[in-house]
């Protein structure tokens, strides 16, 4: 079975002017355990409402969307989501923003406190467990982000162009340390970017979505040997996919 299943997905939405937008069409795809699934498409094709849809945040027009084989009807406990703004509350330090999930969700302490501070050493951060978010880099926030999404040991890990605000530099670092942190925990992952190289170095397959009404115009297997290295980006296969997506998305239009 696979770990999620998407089926005749459609998703319109109605304005206030009572006009309805077609935002996905006919969306079909699956993911496997520890799978990582990239995104990419041009602004507004609906990557984000796929998103969202598969966190149970927005409901479905028509067709279906489940995981371990549980339509998705609404938010659930069992996934994690990362989103480009870190959200972090500024009153709380590392450790307790790592927490705040657990806290929510009403889990044990004895179990949550060792894993957060498991999370905290995992991604370098442990001389920075009191440490408050205005003291942090913009890497150091998102990487507090996504262990936070990690706490409660989510089936499913959904990432809304998580590195898309930091500079180029620190956005590559984060993509070594998001590779990291995934050859470790094998989370199955769906990760939405607008950077090709971004989905061609972190991806298993990369979906390439049309621009509104969003379809799906190609799933591209990458098959490049883990794990990646910065000079990977650099070799004769990393390039040709990347030309090959780059390719698609001018037909099907540009990606912002």
């Amino acid at each position: 079975m696979s770990y999620i299943t998407v089926s005749d997905l459609n998703k319109v939405y109605i304005t206030t002017s009572r006009e309805s937008v077609n935002a996905l069409d006919n969306i079909n795809f699956e993911m496997a355990e520890g799978e990582f699934v990239c995104v990419v498409g041009p602004s507004g094709c609906g990557k984000s409402t796929l998103l969202k849809i598969l966190s149970g945040l927005l409901s479905i027009t028509s067709g279906t969307a489940s995981l371990m084989g549980n339509p998705i009807t609404g938010p659930r406990n069992d996934v994690g989501i990362v989103f480009q703004d870190p959200i972090l509350l500024p009153w709380r330090t590392v450790l307790n923003n790592t927490l705040l999930p657990a806290e929510i969700m009403g889990l044990d302490p004895k179990i949550t406190h060792p894993r957060a501070h498991d999370l905290i050493k995992l991604v370098g951060l442990e001389d920075f467990e009191n440490v408050y978010p205005g003291e942090l880099s913009g890497g150091m926030r998102q990487r507090n982000a996504i262990i936070r999404a990690l706490i409660h040991d989510p089936a499913v890990l959904l990432m809304d162009e998580p590195f898309g605000a930091l500079d180029a530099m620190t956005r590559e670092q984060m993509n070594l340390e998001l590779q990291r942190i995934w050859l470790e925990r094998k989370k199955t992952v769906f990760f939405i970017t607008h950077s090709i190289p971004e989905a061609v170095f972190l991806g298993d397959r990369i979906i390439v979505m049309t621009p509104r009404p969003g379809k799906i115009a190609e799933i591209i297997d990458v098959g490049i040997e883990r794990p990646r290295s910065l000079s990977t980006m650099g070799n004769e296969k990393f390039v040709s996919l990347t030309q090959r997506i780059r390719s698609l998305l001018y037909v099907e239009g540009s990606l912002d």
